[in-house]
């Protein structure tokens, strides 16, 4: 049916494109450059979007933090494909989506470097309290003696909770801090086993060693609430816990409870288990205000290298569905 469309409309055609979030210049451009009459519109979310879908029945819809849901595949008649401009689809109903004929496709590995490089920025901020410290200067207080402590990375264990693309760029930056490196994963990394300081374990006994644990897994049912209450429970009191793969691979009220009672060191995370949507401003998490959490909102991937790499992949996927009617990247 796509393939069908894409061939019917010709290279060059007038392929209508929705783009319903923030999307940078040169991607629009791209796309106009291929003869795609484009209609921007970052605000679009939830009946807004839906009425978009039936008034302007684009080919394409592009959108990065968005919600596609059924409903919206219900009121999108004519819509053919829905990229998602950044790695994952959990934002998407790509069940619904199939049942009407979409195809779904994402980016996948083009924020890597940026998710790699925001949670070295994590750790390094827990171990040295760098916001604290920043804090308490600009309030005027020179505490050196308190914020003079910190243990310092050379020589600690990271546990590294999924080694794919971003975990391995995690564990290049941590080895050259001279760091000892665990892995967990379903599937050895040769490159990594041959090293010294790098081995790879079971995920409790991890927990147990690690002295920062790091986490880059997949949302999928099996990583729903990965570290819950008892796999917290395993790690060491002065351990950190950083989180910049999904918010639902932690139990949000377990860590919640452990950092209360002080069972873990401090937790940092760029993600959670209920994000406020686009559109909002505030986040009211049960995490903000605890005192041994560190915590951004969702930035992950937004670096400027990141999302030009993002966009102009976008243009390549249409490019090549307008061409060919063939979807790079589709997940359906």
């Amino acid at each position: 049916m796509a393939v069908g469309a894409a061939h019917a409309a010709g290279k060059g055609c007038n392929m209508k494109v929705l783009i319903a979030d923030k999307f940078e210049t040169v991607g629009v451009e791209g796309l106009k450059g291929l003869g795609c009459e484009v209609v921007s519109n970052p605000d679009l979310k939830d009946e807004a979007l839906a009425q978009a879908l039936r008034e302007l029945r684009p080919t394409v819809l592009v959108v990065r933090s968005t919600k596609v849901q059924a409903p919206h595949f219900a009121a999108a008649d004519g819509l053919k494909l829905v990229i998602r401009a950044g790695s994952g689809v959990n934002t998407i109903d790509v069940k619904a989506a199939t049942a009407q004929g979409v195809k779904v496709a994402n980016c996948p590995g083009l924020n890597s470097t940026a998710v790699a490089e925001l949670t070295l920025g994590l750790i390094l901020a827990l171990d040295r309290r760098i916001v604290d410290a920043a804090n308490e200067l600009k309030a005027g207080s020179w505490n050196k003696k308190e914020y003079g402590k910190a243990r310092g990375l050379k020589g600690r264990t990271l546990g590294i909770v999924g080694l794919g693309q971003i975990g391995r760029l995690v564990a290049r930056r941590a080895l050259a801090f001279e760091m000892n490196i665990l892995y967990s994963d379903v599937v050895a990394a040769e490159e990594f086993d041959r090293l010294p300081n790098v081995r790879r374990v079971e995920l409790d006994e991890l927990l147990r060693q690690a002295d920062i644990v790091t986490l880059h897994v997949p949302a999928l049912p099996e990583t729903k609430n990965l570290l819950n209450a008892d796999r917290i429970g395993r790690m060491p009191k002065h351990a950190f816990l950083i989180n910049t793969c999904r918010g639902d691979v932690v139990d949000e009220a377990a860590i919640v409870a452990a950092l209360k009672e002080k069972r873990i060191a401090a937790y940092a995370a760029d993600v959670y288990a209920n994000e406020p949507a686009a559109a909002q401003d505030r986040y009211a998490g049960p995490l903000k205000d605890l005192p041994n959490f560190l915590g951004t909102p969702h930035i992950g991937a937004s670096t400027d290298e990141a999302q030009h790499a993002i966009a102009v992949r976008t243009v390549e996927i249409v490019k090549e569905f307008q061409a060919s009617g063939k979807v790079l990247h589709a997940v359906n």
